[in-house]
């Protein structure tokens, strides 16, 4: 056994949860791994979640400058290795009457933690296996709708501080459309001085976002969002979070374009049409709504983050091998055509058409 092994096996004795049956899940982009546990009649997902597999995350009183010099994560502010970030959040949403998991236990300084299992209805294979988009949509956006209405308390835990999504960490993840889509597609570096134009026009965009104002999940879609049996006390609580541990403090539109913009799947026109008209009433209804404001947010952040998903899948493609996420570069490249031809991305499209013109072409 290696001492990663060992580790889990002292963290599940201490737990209550060894002599339990294990079976691997399949994992996603991230350097997370998960078991699903059976123990009886009790079941749990056994998240790992290796402290050194990732670079630090941010310190929250870091300068641009030093984020810069602590990579990527710091400079994103994603959780990284913080297990903290995620069970603190977990507790956060659970509290705003949301199904995130209850945390069974947690061993931050070693990644690991043991969660409700909340099944394995992703809302992606829930709708292919016959359940009606409309349906689960409305109740996504009702989730956001009740969240972004929602005041949450300021997490407190150890190691932990909820930062806001601010503009170095929207750079450096518009950034990797010229760090890596561009090599990946042109098979040579961006030269310097498109680089320093693209970053200009993404200034000039990204002045134009209001001012954040409510937790952001941050990849808020149909493969990391659940489809439950069970409604509890509230409808919200069919819809289960899974995948919230790099939120933000930011701006509401963002986990809508995630939904609706999903680079996995196709969501329908008027689904789309319908879901943004249903959170706009649902917002307007629980007051203190800039609609317009909105509307401007959706339109920079949806750019922005379809320039990000061509830059991560491109990066999972060359430096993690991960072919499969080239098949879905098609439809984020159409995401992002459609993106540039709204009036809030006239300074980026400019760069497209000089730059790189088959984009708008998608």
């Amino acid at each position: 056994m290696t001492e990663r092994d060992n580790l889990e096996k002292a963290f599940l004795e201490q737990a209550g949860w060894l002599a339990a049956h294990r079976a691997p899940i399949t994992g996603d982009a991230s350097t997370r791994s998960y078991q699903r546990l059976t123990l009886g009649e009790r079941k749990a997902i056994l998240m790992n979640a290796p402290p050194a597999a990732e670079g630090a995350s941010c310190p929250p009183d870091a300068t641009p400058s030093q984020r810069a010099s602590l990579g990527y994560n710091a400079q994103a502010r994603l959780a990284g290795p913080n297990l903290h970030a995620f069970t603190t959040l977990a507790g956060i949403l659970r509290e705003a009457g949301l199904h995130a998991p209850e945390i069974y236990a947690a061993d931050a300084d070693h990644g690991f933690a043991l969660l409700e299992d909340l099944g394995d209805d992703l809302y992606a294979r829930a709708i292919d296996k016959g359940a009606d988009e409309g349906t689960l949509y409305a109740r996504a956006v009702d989730v956001l709708s009740h969240l972004h209405a929602t005041r949450l308390r300021q997490p407190i835990a150890v190691d932990y501080t909820l930062l806001d999504y601010d503009d170095t960490a929207l750079m450096a993840e518009a950034n990797l459309l010229v760090d890596w889509y561009w090599p990946w597609l042109r098979g040579e570096k961006a030269p310097a001085s498109a680089v320093e134009a693209y970053r200009t026009a993404w200034t000039q965009m990204l002045s134009g976002l209001s001012t954040p104002h409510t937790l952001v999940l941050r990849d808020y879609h149909a493969e990391n969002i659940l489809w439950l049996t069970d409604e509890g006390e509230s409808p919200l609580q069919r819809v289960g979070l899974i995948d919230f541990q790099d939120g933000l403090y930011g701006h509401g539109a963002y986990d809508l374009v995630s939904l609706t913009e999903d680079a996995r799947r196709d969501v329908s026109e008027e689904t789309v049409a319908m879901m943004l008209a249903r959170y706009a009433e649902g917002r307007e209804k629980a007051g203190d709504f800039d609609k317009a404001a909105f509307e401007r947010d959706y339109a920079i952040l949806a750019a922005q983050r379809n320039a990000k998903i061509l830059g991560v899948f491109a990066r999972l493609v060359v430096r993690d091998a991960k072919k499969r996420y080239e098949s879905f570069m098609p439809r984020v490249r159409g995401h992002f055509a459609r993106d540039l031809a709204r009036p809030e991305a006239a300074p980026l499209k400019d760069w497209i058409a000089e730059h790189m013109p088959e984009l708008i072409s998608s």
